[in-house]
């Protein structure tokens, strides 16, 4: 190794072109975008996937793939608030819940939210609960069981 055989390591070692600079730089007069037409012009170039207005081929094809939807659990739920028709020592399940009107049907679990405010001592039997909701169940002197 010489040390002409050096090189400089931070320099680029490719020159960039200067296009539109005179025949002579090979890159003059259209600077490599050819003769007129929409990629010719600045500004002129189409979005990715755009196929001159014909419909594109991600809009063609079928969509496919997995969907949760028919597959999701759907749960009632039910406020702290609407419990406060039951009386102190009550257990409170889904069946109960549809007897006094206040669920429609039983979906596929019940879902206990902390909205509002409860202050007797009832058994809820629920298929989730909130953090709010069972912590202001036990304050209540409540229970919180997970069925």
């Amino acid at each position: 190794m010489r040390l002409r055989d050096l090189t400089d390591v931070k320099t680029n070692p490719t020159l960039s072109y200067r296009k539109g600079r005179g025949y002579g730089s090979g890159n003059g007069k259209t600077g490599g975008r050819g003769h007129k037409g929409q990629k010719a012009r600045s500004g002129g170039q189409v979005r990715v996937g755009f196929e001159g207005g014909q419909m594109p081929i991600y809009m063609r094809m079928p969509k496919i793939g997995f969907n949760n939807y028919e597959f999701r659990n759907n749960y009632a739920e039910v406020n702290l608030s609407s419990l406060s028709v039951f009386e102190n020592g009550d257990v409170v399940t889904a069946e109960v819940l549809m007897e006094k009107g206040i669920i429609k049907k039983k979906f596929d679990g019940l879902s206990i939210l902390g909205n509002g405010e409860i202050s007797k001592n009832i058994t809820v039997q629920a298929s989730r609960f909130t953090k709010a909701a069972s912590a202001k169940i036990a304050a209540a002197g409540g229970k919180a069981e997970v069925v």
